[in-house]
């Protein structure tokens, strides 16, 4: 049986590596690369992401990232950005008061979290939206962050005929912020799954099991 193709992004930013291995290990055939072509090719199409929001979007247009996101959504292929390469996909995000233009694939402002000690760094559960995909058979689970800033206002409206995204929501210090999104095509997470063992693996596998 043929495996399933992901294309893991190449822009400078991200646990490259080891989230070309956990791709490998949720049973995909995995390739790093930064060739428009390749990813347009390739069953789906990761984005990684770690650092400031302002230095991931300039390596992103480096390699023409936000239009190899957006031909593939365009298409209906799968997409699935991780941690800043979450972040990235919403329109603008703000750090030590610049605002930075994001991929605008959804509405929404990456603001530093309100929380008492931050970065939030650790294990932590996730509240699932209804008929989640993404989390099925580990809605109870935990799964691991590192990161300063979130999105804490989801603000995506739809006409009632056109399909809801499904927003996973977790809380840090009392601070709300969202998770993870499920939006037809385009899936992202806020945690890393490369990080979050069994957990994350399986969560990959409910992403592989969509191309």
């Amino acid at each position: 049986m043929t495996l399933p193709s992901v294309a893991v992004l190449d822009y400078g930013s991200g646990n490259l590596r080891s989230a070309v291995r956990a791709v490998e290990r949720a049973g995909a055939e995995a390739v790093l690369t930064s060739d428009p072509a390749v990813a347009a090719e390739a069953d789906g199409l990761l984005v990684p992401g770690v650092g400031a929001f302002e230095a991931c979007m300039r390596g992103l247009r480096e390699v023409d990232g936000v239009r190899i996101i957006e031909r593939r959504l365009i298409a209906g292929r799968p997409v699935l950005g991780i941690c800043v390469g979450m972040q990235i996909l919403f329109a603008e995000g703000i750090e030590h008061g610049v605002r930075t233009e994001g991929c605008s694939e959804w509405p929404g402002v990456i603001e530093r979290l309100q929380a008492p000690i931050v970065p939030h760094m650790g294990w932590n559960t996730v509240a699932p939206g209804d008929g989640s995909r993404m989390f099925a058979g580990i809605a109870d689970e935990r799964f691991y962050f590192v990161h300063s800033y979130g999105l804490r206002d989801w603000v995506l409206s739809r006409p009632p005929a056109m399909p809801e995204a499904r927003v996973t929501w977790t809380e840090y210090g009392g601070d709300r912020f969202v998770a993870a999104v499920e939006d037809g095509p385009l899936w992202a997470t806020q945690f890393h799954p490369e990080k979050s063992g069994d957990a994350g693996m399986l969560l990959l596998q409910n992403w592989l099991a969509t191309l």
